[in-house]
């Protein structure tokens, strides 16, 4: 598992470094904070600590754009602790918020948690599961369940993002057509004039390489000023 440090303070930076590789957990420490989201979207962590006062925006700013892109854990640590401070990293997206100085043993449970609950599937907590079968130019199929967000083929399965999710569920069920860039934004984010097509282009791209890691290349295609499709493909 890969966890994000966006944290200023170089003395807690490195102790929550140590002390989370002692736990076996790969870190990626941001030190150039203008990078922070370029990093997020190059190393794709499976959690982000997130402090608030930074020498870039603030942590809300960073919060609010992962949250455009990915459902990765995010988990406040900050030594601004009162209400609203609390209620705002929450309705940035946050999933959790500690507030300094910290118990190491106890972030290390919410870690935990944190981890468990975004990438353990549990049954119950969602519908029975529903697996659409796409059929890749009549010969193989693409087994998709839109409820465990994840595909397979070819022996191969990838888990998908809340969002990536959204997105592919938008081509299928438009399948043979072309799905505009607009569309797609209203979807995924409902409108939230804080989107721009970049955001969109960002998901669709990792989307792809997800695709491409099962065997399947260019199965969404672009184009230009009309939107993206399902390539050779049937249900």
């Amino acid at each position: 598992m890969k966890i994000m440090i966006v944290e200023d303070d170089l003395l807690i930076r490195n102790q929550l470094k140590k002390e989370l590789e002692q736990w076996e957990y790969t870190i990626i420490d941001v030190e150039d904070f203008s990078k922070t989201l370029s990093i997020f979207e190059d190393s794709e962590p499976d959690l982000v600590l997130m402090d608030i006062k930074l020498p870039i925006y603030d942590g809300y700013h960073f919060t609010k754009r992962i949250r455009s892109i990915s459902s990765v854990p995010i988990i406040f640590i900050s030594s601004r602790s009162d209400n609203m401070d609390q209620i705002m990293a929450l309705e940035m997206g946050a999933d959790d918020f500690i507030s300094k100085p910290f118990d190491m043993d106890f972030l290390i449970t919410k870690i935990k948690s944190s981890l468990r609950r975004a990438y353990t599937y549990d049954s119950s907590d969602k519908k029975d599961a529903l697996v659409l079968i796409i059929h890749i130019n009549g010969l193989k199929e693409l087994r998709y369940d839109e409820f465990k967000y994840t595909l397979s083929f070819d022996e191969r399965t990838v888990e998908l993002t809340k969002t990536e999710n959204t997105i592919f569920k938008k081509l299928v069920n438009n399948i043979g057509n072309y799905v505009t860039r607009d569309s797609l934004i209203q979807e995924c984010w409902q409108g939230d004039d804080y989107i721009d097509e970049n955001t969109l282009f960002v998901n669709i791209s990792r989307l792809r390489k997800k695709l491409s890691s099962i065997g399947l290349d260019n199965f969404i295609t672009t184009k230009k000023n009309v939107g993206y499709r399902i390539e050779n493909a049937n249900l």
